[in-house]
């Protein structure tokens, strides 16, 4: 059985539903502080509660034989942690910590770490896992902090995916980002396509880059998913402990970005072009040759895929919120699944 902490939340969830969809048992673990507890089945057992409670992880091991530990419970905003560090050093480092030491005390072996190439410094335009690791916010420290209680942590074996820019939503339209507030650019982008936000803010155009706006490497977040399915085969077979980056090599722009949403919508997206932020960086794209060598693991899907699914699980939970109807998941995914019926082919 496969606890997944967090597994409520915008990833988390995409990682229940590929589980599902490949057979794998998997149990839920989460305090709903950001997560949504229809983003899964409600025949997934689910506990509510803190990752770090040893009474509440006492009673799910002795309910069920977990044997891995998929970790996606964590302060994601690189903002937030400007101005609440603290915060940043309870929730993912100490937590972390102490969730792997209840995974050593309660036997369980297997350990995946959700983190993030934000561990990464200023000057790693193609970042490999060699590179330096000199976070540039408290939300990178805390979670190479929490990459190095896993790692120190005796009796672990453990898969740490450092993970670029994730976004999307499920190609079945099941499932996707619904925070309004999301920080990623895709999410951005849908929202002012959906009339959740007026305009997008683009941020910094003067960049040493090919059109001035900062470069990042989008990744699907149902490559994402595949890929934590991937890393547990690897540790189930008994694979080494290993950090890998998990990037689909390819750089886009911003405003390559906002093109491929206007390409798909049929008319501009409004932006304002602002000053680059305090941290903000012109490129960072993942050198991901390890992941594949030692998973074998390669994304399917690509940027324009990113920003469908992403604008039609938008489009579908906007026109529900129109109608005055609660988004429940199920409803969204019987409209996105005919929505997206004979236009996939990956």
């Amino acid at each position: 059985m496969i606890l997944v902490t967090g597994g409520c939340g915008y990833i988390g969830a995409h990682f229940v539903l590929a589980c599902r969809d490949a057979g794998r048992p998997v149990i839920v673990l989460d305090d709903l502080s950001s997560g949504h507890r229809d983003a899964i089945d409600p025949s997934v057992p689910f506990y509510g509660g803190d990752v770090a409670d040893p009474a509440l992880l006492a009673r799910i091991t002795g309910e069920h034989r977990v044997t891995a530990v998929v970790h996606f419970a964590a302060r994601i905003s690189v903002t937030e942690s400007m101005t609440d560090p603290d915060l940043y050093v309870l929730e993912n480092e100490m937590k972390t910590a102490r969730l792997a030491a209840l995974c050593r005390a309660h036997g369980i072996p297997d350990v995946i770490l959700s983190s993030t190439a934000a561990v990464y410094g200023a000057d790693t335009p193609r970042a490999s896992e060699t590179s330096a690791t000199i976070p540039l916010s408290p939300y990178g420290a805390s979670k190479l902090a929490a990459e190095r209680a896993v790692r120190d942590t005796q009796g672990l074996r453990h898969v740490i995916l450092r993970y670029f820019n994730v976004a999307g939503a499920d190609p079945m339209g099941r499932i996707g980002q619904r925070n309004a507030d999301a920080a990623h650019l895709i999410a951005r982008l849908c929202a002012v396509a959906t009339g959740r936000r007026a305009e997008l803010h683009v941020f910094g155009t003067d960049f040493d880059t090919r059109d001035g706006s900062a470069i990042r490497d989008f990744i699907h977040v149902s490559d994402i998913a595949r890929a934590h399915l991937c890393a547990l085969d690897h540790l189930q077979r008994g694979g080494p402990s290993v950090t890998l980056n998990c990037g689909s090599e390819r750089g886009v722009s911003v405003l390559e970005a906002v093109a491929a949403m206007e390409a798909l919508l049929g008319r501009p997206i409004p932006t304002v072009r602002r000053p680059r932020r305090d941290g903000d960086i012109a490129e960072i794209v993942a050198d991901a040759r390890r992941i594949r060598d030692v998973l074998g693991f390669a994304p399917r899907y690509g940027l324009r895929e990113i920003c469908a699914d992403t604008l039609a699980f938008a489009q579908a939970l906007a026109q529900l919120e129109r109608d005055n109807e609660m988004p429940m998941l199920p409803d969204i995914g019987r409209d996105r699944g005919a929505m997206t019926r004979g236009r996939r082919s990956a």
